[in-house]
């Protein structure tokens, strides 16, 4: 931005976000806000945005229905942008969760959980946590949630899932273990959960991973830029469930997981790594892996019109809608 030209920078998370020593948050890599659609003409998806509390938004997709009273699978849907940039009205995550509602043929409510530096974690997680309380509280008839009717007439809560991609994949990952140990309302259970390039780091190198590379990487300064109470740095569970203070992978509170990954991601070593040590875990649950060769980190979501980018959406619905 022209205005900020002069301004003295306290913290440059370039290509991200910066921030001024006036407190201003200059969010660099932000697509434009755009308005939900009575109905995508593309991918025949109608998507309206609600108020799930005082604090927390989300914007809901229903694809066109094939029957008035169809039932169809609910994935709550968890944006990335490192807890700190994009949101669930921005122009790419609108294209793209229009594209997988309309390939799923599923009820999706993408979360605008709140942002660091404003708003630093856990903030985000206890948002993310809250809208899928709202959504299981639908299942309750004495409550006092205002419903939705999107929700109330075509939501299957026998087919709960959650998802996210780069800092929503750390998202989804912490909301499984959560609700592995603490009941969501009306006692409903998340069938399933996918990973999508997980934002995971820590302090020991994994796979092809140089020493070198951790502690002064992008994704190290992002993490303590976005949570600066953090306990334990880049060993904190939230980020690194291999960490020695870490949860239980065995107590994931799902029984199908997907772990989606890119050939060229700096992330994708530790994505292997989280599905290898769910596998030895005890976890009692089905997990697949698929890493996409010559890609790298969230491809499919910066340009869904690829080849590859196509193929794994399509995945991806597949999963939801089983």
């Amino acid at each position: 931005m022209a205005s900020n030209t002069n301004k003295e920078v306290l913290t440059d998370l370039s290509p991200l976000i910066k921030l001024y020593k006036d407190g201003t948050v200059e969010r660099l890599l932000n697509s434009p806000h755009v308005p939900p659609s009575p109905v995508d003409p593309t991918a025949g998806v109608f998507s309206k945005d609600i108020n799930i509390s005082p604090v927390v938004q989300a914007r809901l997709y229903l694809p066109k229905l094939a029957d008035p009273h169809q039932k169809l699978p609910v994935l709550v849907y968890y944006h990335g942008g490192g807890f700190c940039v994009e949101s669930a009205f921005s122009f790419l995550n609108h294209r793209y969760i229009n594209i997988l509602a309309a390939e799923a043929k599923a009820l999706i409510i993408s979360v605008e959980y709140r942002l660091a530096p404003e708003h630093p974690l856990p903030v985000a997680y206890e948002d993310s946590w809250s809208a899928l309380q709202w959504v299981a509280s639908h299942v309750i008839a004495n409550t006092s949630i205002e419903k939705d009717p999107w929700l109330t007439e075509h939501g299957d809560f026998g087919k709960i899932y959650i998802g996210g991609d780069s800092a929503g994949g750390n998202i989804a990952h912490n909301i499984l273990v959560r609700s592995g140990t603490e009941p969501l309302p009306g006692d409903v259970k998340i069938l399933g959960g996918f990973l999508s390039h997980p934002h995971f780091w820590g302090s020991k190198p994994i796979g092809l991973e140089g020493k070198e590379d951790i502690e002064e990487s992008l994704l190290c300064r992002i993490w303590l830029f976005v949570y600066p109470s953090v306990h334990d740095g880049i060993d904190n569970p939230m980020v690194n469930p291999f960490a020695d203070n870490a949860p239980s992978l065995s107590g994931l509170g799902c029984s199908r997981l997907l772990v989606c990954l890119a050939e060229k991601d700096l992330l994708t070593e530790r994505g292997i790594h989280y599905v290898d040590s769910v596998k030895k875990s005890g976890w009692n649950g089905e997990v697949q892996m698929v890493v996409v060769e010559g890609e790298d980190h969230c491809f499919h979501f910066f340009d869904p019109h690829t080849e590859k980018a196509k193929n794994l959406i399509k995945l991806l619905a597949s999963f939801v809608s089983q």
